[in-house]
């Protein structure tokens, strides 16, 4: 019982903590660019993602719930998963600064599994892996981050 309201407790926590970070503004957040490209993302994902993500952006086994260390596995990047219910900023952010530093820049502390890869890929090259991610979702998904993204450039006033 005691292990049903742990886990309960982490995955509140986390649920709390994805849906406040949707809803802010981390200071490295900026609006993706107009232009990008997407197979140059599908080769970078490929390099640099899907040993974790899956090659198919299926994420790992169990993504739901915490390994034996408490951090949640991979999650998929396709429609399946959560990706898509993320505005652009946050996905960047994620990516570039990884997770543990993005949630920390909201005043949440959580272990993350996803590191970050500013030192690795360049500002474009993120944009172009989550150009690549967004153009394999179905028009819905597509649809419903574009305008929570469009959201929150107009709160920020872009």
């Amino acid at each position: 019982m005691r292990r049903y309201l742990a886990l309960s407790v982490i995955l509140l926590g986390a649920a709390a903590a994805g849906g406040w970070l949707m809803s802010t503004v981390g200071p490295q957040t900026v609006s993706m660019p107009e232009a990008f490209d997407v197979a140059q993302g599908e080769d970078l994902y490929i390099e640099n993602c899907a040993a974790c993500h899956g090659a198919n952006l299926e994420g790992q086994p169990d993504w739901r719930s915490p390994g034996p260390n408490g951090v949640l596995p991979a999650p998929p990047h396709d429609e399946t998963g959560h990706t898509w219910h993320h505005r652009d900023g946050v996905l960047f952010d994620y990516t570039k600064l990884g997770g543990d530093a993005t949630l920390a820049l909201q005043g949440v502390v959580f272990q993350s599994g996803m590191p970050g890869f500013g030192d690795q890929l360049s500002d474009a090259e993120i944009w172009n892996i989550i150009a690549y991610i967004k153009s394999t979702w179905p028009e819905r998904q597509r649809a419903v981050q574009a305008e929570r993204s469009a959201a929150q450039r107009q709160r920020e006033g872009n």
